[in-house]
């Protein structure tokens, strides 16, 4: 199943390429992440007692022109982490204008549990992955809106 959304920045491209660099670099996404994850965000799963906390890793940013790419995956941990979906995605960065870039978020995942895990997505599921996805993409746009303090610049790839 695919899964995207996105957000538009009201930060220039190279500015936001540089910033969610460096959230990857020194592993604040992570952090974005967690913080998510305490308000009960980044857990995966339609209801409160079946819910499960995620891991997101993140692999090496890649510069194409403007456009900045940071690959992820997306998956529940522990024992019982084989009954939800994995997802690999990618955020992307582009130009949207002189002042202002888009980030989005477009993945794929695989809804465990074969044809009746497809009727569960198709039926439900799929909107707690848009959500999900929505709300983790809100918070990394919020933690990229943010100036870098002075001296603190990281290359962009």
């Amino acid at each position: 199943m695919f899964v995207g959304d996105e957000v538009r920045l009201e930060v220039d491209v190279a500015a936001a390429a540089e910033r969610l660099t460096r959230l990857a670099a020194d592993h604040s996404i992570m952090r974005v992440s967690h913080e998510a994850w305490a308000e009960g965000i980044t857990r995966v799963g339609p209801l409160p007692g079946i819910s499960k906390l995620v891991c997101v890793r993140f692999m090496a940013p890649t510069c194409r022109g403007s456009v900045t790419s940071l690959p992820m995956r997306w998956e529940a941990t522990g024992m019982t982490g084989r009954i939800f979906p994995v997802m690999d995605a990618n955020l992307t960065l582009i130009p949207d204008g002189d002042a202002a870039a888009l980030l989005g978020l477009d993945g794929v995942y695989g809804p465990p549990g074969g044809p009746l895990g497809e009727s569960l997505d198709r039926a439900f599921l799929h909107r707690v992955a848009a959500a999900t996805t929505r709300s983790f993409l809100t918070r990394i746009a919020a933690a990229i809106s943010v100036p870098l303090p002075a001296g603190a610049a990281s290359q962009p790839c």
